[in-house]
């Protein structure tokens, strides 16, 4: 029997579009507002707001899935409580979306760029994107850079090479997130179509140096927030390995923001909230900023660059390069055994394939791969050793 008060989700969509408009910020991105590369009739005629698609989108991706086992910092490392990209992605969701809804900022919007914001990171992190950006630059490709991956995955990879479809302000934040740069203030960029978004990517891949800004308040609050998630946790992750100790902390940057990471986070959080509210810009105090880039040189000298968390590196770069050239060669000769057919290429759009170099298809297999997938891969004779205990 047909209910005839059955419920009427358009209308409850619309609802929710005209509740953005009361109660989130004029500057806010509104859902209504959403851009996308191709017409959508499940999202324009479904119930769906569309960031909140495109969050789902991205949780549901084989992408995000394979963030379990990819390394934040400490890679090799035989300890349950080091942080890993998964944690880090997740905390930076959370930070962001208590960021955005004190300031009236659309959480949907945010969620989505956090959760994608790491996902063309490779193997075995900042170092494993070193070693395959020089194989990248061997072979004709430019520079590796993840925000420019991550991108790619969404909007050209994932669902066998058709794609995401995801908005422009959610590729948009994941492609300048830029968490390594230090910024006291970011105002964003409105004026950005796909065509101008294409030609930054362009731009960007062509010189990793030029700088670039989030079209969105929401994109400028995840990139603040990935720095504020994992600035405090790297420390107590080394202070957990014996690398550091909490009594080497910058003593000014302590006195500013305390010395464990849920001091840091909420200090840092609260002077974002403080110093960006109803403003056009998201920004730290003068006096936090300064405090946080002290903790950020201490991270970088001590932690980052400290040779005693990479004591089989030249390993993994020897792995790198051997992968690379196998998996290289299993393409230029047709060995449709080679796992890059088996498990990467099997199914693959013919668009993809017919405009993917060799190279780029590498590029792309080795960059999504989680750094176990990469190790079972490795020969014997140049298996990296795991370190057990401390440092």
């Amino acid at each position: 029997m047909e209910r005839s008060d059955s419920l009427d989700l358009q209308k409850v969509k619309e609802s929710l579009n005209e509740r953005e408009e009361r109660f989130l910020l004029p500057l806010a991105a509104h859902s209504k507002d959403a851009i996308r590369r191709f017409p959508d009739e499940r999202i324009d005629t479904g119930h769906r707001q569309n960031y909140a698609v495109d969050s789902d989108r991205i949780l549901h991706s084989l992408a995000y899935t394979r963030y379990i086992d990819k390394t934040q910092v400490f890679y090799l490392v035989d300890n349950d409580h080091i942080t890993h990209r998964v944690l880090h992605v997740q905390l930076v969701s959370k930070i962001s979306r208590a960021i955005g809804r004190f300031l009236g900022l659309n959480e949907d919007l945010i969620e989505a760029i956090a959760l994608g914001h790491d996902i063309g990171h490779c193997p075995f992190g900042h170092d494993g994107e070193r070693y395959l950006s020089e194989l990248c630059e061997a072979h004709g490709m430019g520079p590796f850079r993840h925000n420019i991956q991550s991108v790619r995955f969404l909007d050209k990879i994932e669902r066998k090479g058709r794609g995401l479809n995801l908005t422009l302000q959610v590729l948009d934040g994941i492609l300048c997130h830029d968490g390594e740069i230090h910024t006291q203030a970011l105002c964003p960029q409105r004026e950005k179509t796909f065509q101008t978004f294409d030609q930054e990517i362009a731009n960007k891949a062509a010189d990793p140096d030029i700088p670039i800004t989030p079209m969105t308040l929401e994109g400028c609050v995840v990139r603040m927030a990935d720095t504020i998630s994992y600035i405090g946790r790297d420390i107590e992750d080394a202070i957990r390995l014996n690398l550091i100790k909490r009594s080497q902390l910058p003593k000014p940057s302590v006195a500013r923001l305390g010395d464990t990471n849920g001091t840091i986070v909420y200090n840092l959080v609260t002077d974002v909230i403080k110093n960006s509210f109803q403003k056009t810009a998201v920004a730290f105090s003068p006096e936090v900023s300064k405090a946080l880039k002290g903790f950020r040189e201490f991270n970088l000298n001590e932690i980052y660059l400290n040779a005693k968390i990479k004591p089989e590196a030249g390993k993994i770069g020897r792995v790198f390069q051997v992968l690379f050239e196998r998996y290289l060669k299993d393409l230029d000769q047709g060995n449709d055994a080679s796992i890059i057919f088996t498990d990467y290429l099997d199914g693959m759009s013919d668009e993809y394939k017919n405009n993917t170099t060799h190279a780029e298809i590498v590029r792309d297999f080795i960059s999504g791969m989680t750094d176990e997938y990469f190790l079972r891969q490795c020969p014997q004779e140049i298996r990296p050793k795991r370190i057990t205990g401390r440092f």
